[in-house]
C-alpha cells in the first residue's frame, strides 16, 4: 500500500495497440508520419539522396520525434489535456523545446492529408 491505497497492478497495458483510426493502428500511422517526413525531405532537396536520421523516444504521454540532433516534434500518445487545451491520441505537436511540446495541435497522424500539416523541419506554424 501506498499512502493507504492499493495499486492496481494488472498485465494489460493502458494503451491498447488495437484501436483504429480511419482504418490505421496507432503504430502504422507513427510509421507513415516518418515516411512522409522522408518524402517530404526527398521532395525539397531534389537530387539528394540523403537518408534522415528519423528516431521515436517514447514518453508517459507524447513520443518524441528526434532527428540527428533536432527534436522534429511530438506525437500524443494518449488522450487528455496540455497546456489547458484538449489533446487526442494522434495529435501532431511543435517542439517548444527538448522535453516539451507546443500549446496547440498541428494535425493528426491519422489524417489522410497529415502530409500538409507538416514539412521536414517540423510541423507547420499556426
Amino acid at each position: 500500500m501506498i499512502n493507504g491505497i492499493k495499486p492496481n497492478i494488472s498485465n494489460v497495458t493502458k494503451t491498447q495497440k488495437t484501436t483504429t483510426k480511419n482504418g490505421l493502428s496507432f503504430d502504422t500511422a507513427v510509421d507513415n508520419l516518418l515516411v512522409k517526413i522522408q518524402e517530404s525531405y526527398d521532395t525539397w532537396g531534389a537530387g539528394m539522396d540523403k537518408k534522415l536520421d528519423l528516431k521515436l523516444k517514447v514518453g508517459r504521454k507524447f513520443i518524441k520525434v528526434v532527428e540527428g540532433n533536432r527534436v522534429w516534434g511530438f506525437v500524443a500518445k494518449v488522450d487528455g489535456v496540455h497546456k489547458g487545451l484538449p489533446m487526442l491520441k494522434g495529435d501532431i505537436l511543435k517542439a517548444a523545446g527538448w522535453s516539451a511540446p507546443a500549446k496547440h495541435s498541428r494535425g493528426s497522424i491519422f489524417d489522410t492529408k497529415m502530409h500538409k500539416s507538416f514539412s521536414w523541419t517540423g510541423p507547420n506554424y499556426l
